[in-house]
């Protein structure tokens, strides 16, 4: 048994994916992946199943835009020290 909710469970919306780390919907996006590709649920929970999938993987890029945005580069004075930060992707 795992500790993540059941993914096509009745109450479990936008709201439930909001409050998931990025752990826990990268793990339950997994076990989505796998059940559709397994082929053993029926047409329904399959579009259900798709749906939450779908939320879970804008709820990660998400995540990683804003952890990206958060990471700085230290830039070196001309004596090799720190002389300050820059956002990433910035020089």
């Amino acid at each position: 048994m795992t500790d993540t909710p059941e993914p096509a469970r009745e109450g479990f919306g936008a709201a439930d994916i909001a409050s998931l780390s990025f752990e826990a919907a990268m793990g339950e996006l997994e076990t989505i992946v796998r059940r559709l590709e397994s082929g053993d649920v029926s047409l329904e929970e399959s579009v259900t199943l798709y749906e939450r999938g779908h939320a879970l993987r804008g709820h990660c890029e998400a995540r990683l835009a804003a952890a990206q945005a958060r990471i700085e580069q230290v830039s070196l004075g001309v004596d090799g020290r720190p002389a300050g930060t820059t956002p990433f992707g910035e020089s």
